[in-house]
């Protein structure tokens, strides 16, 4: 009865996240999502303003691996509130011609710069410092990029390890190590 309970429980969360509709551009569009003039300076400080991360994420038309993390990952109430809380997340077509001016202060249109960033596979999701020097790419300065489809676990346990700046922190507790340790944790049942 109790897994019931719960289950029906987090289904009620679950239903209260709305789920990501298609834009004009194919792409998936959510309320955490923010339209921008995609000058990456302006947006830097924008959510700087608003004591959150610059989260960049690039996506295409048709992507399978995009739906899925609209579907069932983006859409998870704990996921979500961290986006909503922590991060200001900019959309970036794989193959759009909306112009963007990197931090190094070259303007290109977005498929362009996914090339000069070499970005590759959708969803590629890439998280930036609160500073940024006029001479480094988005890429240069990114503490960390996702690039795919992940569970759940890995992304909540990726936003988080960014929030938190844990890159920033001197031990052996790189990313891979934190979330291996958070799979522990949550394993034995000391974290949900």
């Amino acid at each position: 009865m109790k897994k019931i309970l719960v289950a029906l429980f987090a289904l009620t969360l679950a239903g209260n996240v709305q789920a990501a509709e298609l834009g004009d551009d194919g792409l998936h569009k959510t309320d955490w999502m923010r339209d921008t003039f995609k000058d990456l300076q302006e947006d830097l400080a924008d959510a700087n303003a608003e004591n959150k991360r610059l989260m960049l994420i690039f996506e295409q038309r048709g992507c399978v691996y995009c739906k899925k993390m609209h579907a069932e990952v983006f859409p998870d109430p704990e996921i979500a509130k961290v986006i909503s809380d922590t991060y200001f997340v900019v959309q970036l077509n794989l193959h759009g011609d909306i112009e963007v001016t990197d931090f190094d202060g070259e303007t290109l249109s977005e498929k362009r710069m996914a090339r000069k960033w070499g970005i590759l596979f959708t969803p590629t999701i890439m998280f930036l410092p609160e500073e940024v020097g006029p001479d480094l790419s988005a890429p240069q300065a990114a503490v960390a990029m996702m690039p795919g489809a992940f569970s759940r676990g890995t992304t909540l346990d990726l936003l988080t390890w960014v929030a938190e700046k844990r890159y920033l922190l001197d031990g052996d507790e790189d990313f891979q190590r934190y979330h291996a340790r958070r799979i522990l944790e949550r394993d034995n049942g000391s974290t949900d």
